[in-house]
């Protein structure tokens, strides 16, 4: 089934995105998303009037961030636009567009602007009071690091459920390894002429703002934090895990950021396009769950299901894009595909330029049709994993 919303070509952005405590550690996310969103679309000469309906994504909640969509719909000029804030952990990016995607096509909006924003770093300390606890002693958290170490159903880490896919279908520390150096490899294509891919959707260099947004205290000439491998350097890693096969080179690193897409009726997805001749369609989305604590194989039913609304198989893709916070995701995903490991993930992808969760699969999508077009049309899906074994997928279409 292919939906009545499309993407107007172009009418999309991301942020780099920055290591852990990096250069973007400092700005509240919400309002820094909203920032960029502001500017982003005032050189795509779009008004925020146009905008009837917001969904805004994030995963690690900011001061005031309870307001939401209304708050950063209000912060870009669309006072009277609102729409929910979702979180459903990495599988958020794919979550808002498919709620914006289903206003659209039920007539309940015209156009439409998913944002996604997160600020990994500095990750909120809670604390839940208890009058009834020892002495009226409540619980606490980190909200980030405590919840990526201990799932509340088994108590296993994400880490663990790597090892438990790798140990299941026997993914070796070396099969592992060779994917990280091909994701690098297919990386340096989005860096090639003066990070040509990139400046299709990201403006670079890219002017940090302070945090009361009336100065530039840094700037960035792409993604920050990267760490180039070597084979040599990659085989004297020990796996994190005493037993394991995960070694640190073989997986995602936290990052901050914000992306966005604007989802529109066929009309004024034209209207709004910087190329009329260029047609975004959504094809299909599904969602699946795996096994408690296998979270790397979700991705492989909920890409199944996205392709079977959209009426098509693996083969018919021209090209792939997925979340891979370990490189694990990607051989079990190559392997019961069938799908070329390594024509997966051109241009790069979550393992080399990071994890910021809620606009990770924003900026994957934006990639996945850009990689689309610079083939002159085709079909792509983007898949990927999140808390809970879930995950959530989405076919696309580029044609024009």
């Amino acid at each position: 089934m292919s939906h009545t919303a499309q993407i107007p070509y172009g009418a999309y952005w991301s942020t780099p995105f920055a290591k852990w405590q990096g250069s973007l550690a400092h700005l509240h996310s919400v309002e820094f998303g909203a920032y960029v969103a502001k500017n982003e679309l005032k050189k795509r000469d779009i008004s925020a009037d146009v905008f009837d309906y917001g969904v805004m994504g994030i995963s690690v909640p900011q001061k005031a961030s309870f307001y939401g969509a209304p708050w950063f719909m209000g912060m870009i000029g669309a006072a009277d636009v609102g729409g929910p804030a979702i979180s459903q952990a990495c599988a958020t990016g794919v979550r808002t567009l498919q709620n914006a995607v289903q206003e659209v096509d039920n007539d309940f909006a015209s156009v439409a602007l998913v944002a996604n924003v997160d600020r990994v770093s500095n990750g909120p300390h809670l604390y839940y009071p208890n009058p009834k606890g020892p002495g009226g002693k409540g619980g606490h958290e980190d909200w980030t690091l405590d919840n990526m170490l201990a799932d509340p159903l088994g108590g296993h880490s994400m880490l663990q459920t790597a090892e438990n896919v790798a140990a299941r279908h026997q993914v070796t520390t070396e099969a592992q390894h060779e994917v990280v150096l091909r994701r690098e490899e297919q990386y340096q294509d989005a860096l090639a002429d003066d990070s040509a891919f990139l400046k299709r959707f990201m403006t670079l260099p890219f002017d940090v703002p302070s945090a009361n947004y009336k100065k530039t205290v840094a700037t960035l000439d792409g993604d920050e934090g990267l760490k180039p491998s070597t084979a040599e350097g990659l085989a004297k890693l020990r796996p994190v895990m005493e037993g394991g096969t995960v070694t640190f080179g073989a997986q995602t690193h936290p990052a901050d950021g914000n992306a966005c897409i604007v989802v529109a009726t066929p009309d004024k997805a034209r209207e709004l396009s910087k190329d009329k001749n260029i047609v975004i369609e959504i094809l299909g989305f599904g969602m699946a769950r795996a096994e408690l604590a296998y979270m790397p194989e979700a991705p492989v039913p909920a890409a199944m299901k996205a392709l079977e609304k959209a009426g098509l198989t693996i083969a018919d893709l021209d090209a792939v894009k997925t979340h891979n916070p370990f490189a694990a995701n990607d051989v079990y995903f190559a392997s019961q595909t069938g799908y070329d490991l390594n024509k997966m993930n051109n241009y790069g992808c979550p393992l080399v330029w990071g994890h910021p969760q809620a606009p990770m699969g924003t900026r994957g999508i934006i990639e996945l049709i850009e990689e689309l077009v610079i083939r002159g049309g085709g079909t792509g899906l983007f898949t990927g994993c999140a808390a809970g074994d879930t995950a959530m997928a989405t076919v696309v279409k580029v044609s024009g």
